[in-house]
């Protein structure tokens, strides 16, 4: 039969082969295939047969691992077939096994699903019979008597079950016939029988031709050219004490150890009875390579390496032949089965070396799968795995030695973003033998940290007056999350609270986080107010936080003193007369003024600066009154121009002056004459300055000396609680003069006797409280409780 032919009839035996083979077996799906099919041959429909979806299978990334680097089958995406994607030889996959298995898995995720399929591989008669060598030479004493038999060389067939070899056949001669032996386990043999006793002298060398046929269809066949060559007289056989020896071994045995000693006799005497052993088949990498057996002992001894692995059986046949004339040859069969020991460690196999897992998957999610092989069988083979340390991962049995690595705990990227995750294999062996092999598992970020502030309550102190689009803070938050997750950016909150500040007052840079004054502060109309900052990520969902901040704005000396009535400055002169026989003391006016800062910036002190170094005259550095200094005389001046100097203690000062101009009468006859010749609307005018000025320094006086009992009840009640707070000390001496110490950036209260306005100055809470409302005294916003206040909260 033709190649084209034969290869026809594969293609429908795959065909039918496939019908009939397709099913599931223990949860798993089969497959049967021919080898030396045609690359893209249609194995199965796994679409249809995993219930899966054809749409769907390259958004699931649908693939099939076969556990090597061979890819022999694939799965078309777009119809869902399994087709056979490169050569597939049984004989290199499966050799010397008469059933091939090959296990291969269908990767499908989203979910991650793992199925298991067995493809049968099929044998074809693709291989032809083939004997060791070409020609096989035969000696036959011409006394032999009919019925002897001489064993011949048996065939190799790759090719396994029905297509190795069944059967041989002799060709036609009229001394010999041939008697082939099943063997049952064991492989067909054939013997070479005499018919017919031989004659030398008639024919001394016949020629025969065995040939070796196989199962397949169509078959084929293999042929030895038998040489028989006739001798003369040796007609005893050696012989062995067994047809068969059968032995049992330990792999891995060392080089030179003895397997098994032969026995085999001969009847003859003299060099008729000299025998000599020999393996009788010359397959090189099978027995050769492996065992050597003595040529005169018979001892069958380790050469090579003994694997059970690559081999569990060696079959050899040993032939024993005296040193007659004639040598005669006896043939007999060696068992050798090889036991397992556990010298091969599990071998370990991971989808992926490199992995990446969210933080937030949920436990018992798979994240890979692991496949454990050890090539030991029975209890050497038998592997368990397990997950080495404490790691929030560990593994789960599928089916025998294939496990799926899962999520074990929760995981969290800001403290741990990678894992070595170590998994060790043990066999059960003995001594047991483990391996172990390293997944490196990354875990990828997930949006779930809000930012973080510094500080919850931000306390900012700014001072009035600054120049417009002055940065004034730059808030800064944290986010532990990665790339978007922590990309952050800032927005100003419109606050419903009260002292919010006024519209467009701060602006916040969105991505710097810069706030900024769009307008300059005036500690005289706003003192504090309070807003939020809000930073969000750029996480999906975005996270925000939000901060409190307090802005304090901190006096400058800004405003100048002003003079009140019956003064004026700007440059006009107030007259004052007083008597001649005014004593020392005498008061002759009060200069009153007021400064529109607070503080130490509105605390004035007054100085006659002309004349200077008057000795007539002095003035109250606190209080402003004028008084004298001695009694008039003769030589002092009638009109007396005094200059008064009115100063804050700002930093640099401030001032105003105030001119007054004293005219000494001399009597009180002419001071009140010179009442008498002012006109009527300003006498009249001078009673109400008179009675309006008695009122205002009564109140001023009453509610200086009610404070002043208030601050000494507290000071008693907390013990030097003034100090503490390293406070600016105002003290009042007897005469109304002040003195004043400052230490580091605080308020306290600030009085004037003279002064209509007193300031009243809260020491600044990091954040008013929550129930406190903006109530105001003498002009000055604070905040108050509804409830009591704790002592560093109270107005002091």
């Amino acid at each position: 039969m033709s190649q084209r032919c034969r290869r026809t009839v594969a293609i429908w035996f795959l065909f039918i082969s496939t019908l009939s083979f397709f099913g599931t077996a223990f949860g798993q799906i089969i497959y049967s295939v021919s080898e030396e099919v045609k690359e893209g041959t249609f194995v199965g429909n796994l679409a249809k047969d995993l219930n899966l979806n054809v749409d769907d299978l390259e958004s699931r990334m649908v693939r099939i691992s076969t556990g090597s680097k061979k890819k022999y089958f694939e799965v078309n995406l777009k119809t869902g077939v399994l087709y056979v994607n490169e050569r597939v030889d049984r004989e290199k996959i499966c050799p010397s096994t008469a059933n091939c298995f090959l296990n291969v898995e269908a990767i499908v995720e989203g979910p991650l699903s793992i199925y298991r399929i067995q493809i049968n591989i099929v044998d074809i008669n693709d291989h032809s019979p083939e004997f060791p060598l070409k020609t096989q030479c035969i000696n036959v004493s011409e006394s032999t008597l009919p019925g002897a038999r001489f064993i011949l060389q048996s065939a190799d067939d790759e090719d396994v079950g029905s297509n190795s070899v069944k059967s041989y056949k002799l060709s036609q001669n009229e001394h010999f016939s041939l008697d082939v032996q099943s063997g049952g386990e064991q492989s067909v043999s054939a013997e070479l029988v005499l018919q017919k006793a031989l004659d030398r002298e008639k024919q001394s060398v016949i020629q025969l031709l065995l040939t070796a046929v196989d199962g397949g269809k169509p078959p084929r066949s293999g042929t030895l050219q038998i040489t028989v060559n006739v001798l003369d007289i040796n007609d005893n056989i050696p012989t062995f004490s067994s047809s068969m020896f059968k032995t049992t071994v330990f792999e891995n045995l060392p080089i030179g150890t003895t397997i098994l000693k032969l026995n085999a006799t001969d009847m003859d005497e003299g060099i008729n009875s000299e025998i000599v052993y020999s393996f009788s088949n010359y397959r090189l990498k099978d027995v050769n390579n492996v065992f050597a057996i003595d040529p005169k002992s018979g001892v069958i001894t380790v050469k090579g390496d003994i694997n059970y692995e690559e081999k569990s059986v060696y079959e050899i046949r040993v032939q024993v032949q005296d040193s007659g004339f004639s040598p005669l040859v006896s043939h007999c069969k060696v068992l050798i089965e090889v036991v397992d020991i556990n010298d091969n460690a599990p071998e370990i196999s991971v989808t992926s070396a490199s992995l990446t897992v969210k933080e937030d998957e949920k436990i018992g999610a798979v994240i890979s799968m692991v496949e454990v092989l050890d090539a030991d069988s029975g209890t050497n083979g038998n592997v368990h795995c397990v997950v080495s340390g404490d790691v929030p991962f560990k593994l789960r049995m599928n089916y025998k030695n294939y496990y799926s690595l899962v999520v074990g705990g929760p995981l969290d990227r800001e403290r741990a973003s990678l894992y070595n995750v170590t998994i060790v294999a043990t066999d059960e062996g003995t001594p047991s033998l483990s391996s172990s092999s390293v997944i490196t598992v990354h875990v990828s970020d997930v949006n779930d940290n809000a930012p973080r502030f510094l500080e919850p309550v931000i306390n900012l102190h700014v001072k009035e007056n600054s120049k417009v689009g002055s940065v004034i803070y730059t808030a800064s938050a944290f986010d532990p999350d990665l790339k978007e997750n922590s990309k952050l950016s800032y927005l100003l909150l419109k606050s419903s609270l009260k002292g919010a500040p006024p519209p467009a007052t701060v602006e916040v840079n969105s991505i710097t986080g810069e706030i900024f004054n769009l307008q300059s502060f005036n500690y005289e109309e706003v003192k504090t107010f309070q807003f939020q900052i809000q930073a969000t990520d750029s996480g999906v969902p975005p996270l925000s936080t939000n901060a409190t901040v307090n802005v304090f704005i901190l006096d400058e000396n800004d405003n100048s003193p002003v003079v009140l009535p019956p003064y004026s400055g700007q440059g006009s002169v107030n007259t004052e007369n007083i008597p001649y026989s005014a004593e020392a003391g005498y008061f002759v006016a009060k200069i009153r003024a007021v400064d529109a800062d607070s503080g130490y910036n509105a605390l004035l002190s007054y100085h006659i600066t002309e004349p200077k170094g008057s000795s007539l005259f002095r003035i109250g550095s606190s209080s402003g009154e004028i008084r004298t200094k001695r009694r008039m005389s003769d030589n002092d001046l009638k009109t007396h121009p005094l200059v008064i100097l009115i100063s804050d203690h700002g930093e640099p000062s401030l001032s105003a002056t105030v001119s007054v101009d004293v005219v000494v009468v001399e009597s009180t006859g002419e001071l009140q004459t010179s009442f008498k010749h002012l006109p009527a609307k300003d006498e009249n005018f001078s009673d109400l300055n008179l009675y309006l000025l008695i009122a205002i320094i009564s109140i001023s006086v009453i509610f200086l000396l009610s404070l002043i009992s208030l601050i000494a009840v507290k000071c008693h009640r907390t013990d030097g609680g003034l100090s503490k707070y390293s406070a600016p000390v105002i003290t009042t001496h007897p005469d109304g003069s002040w003195s004043y110490s400052k230490s580091t950036q605080q308020y306290d209260v600030c009085f004037s006797s003279d002064t209509l306005k007193s300031d009243v100055v809260v020491f600044p809470t990091p954040f008013p409280p929550a129930d406190a409302e903006l109530i105001s005294i003498n002009g000055a916003d604070t905040f108050k409780r509804n409830q009591t206040l704790p002592n560093s909260e109270k107005v002091r």
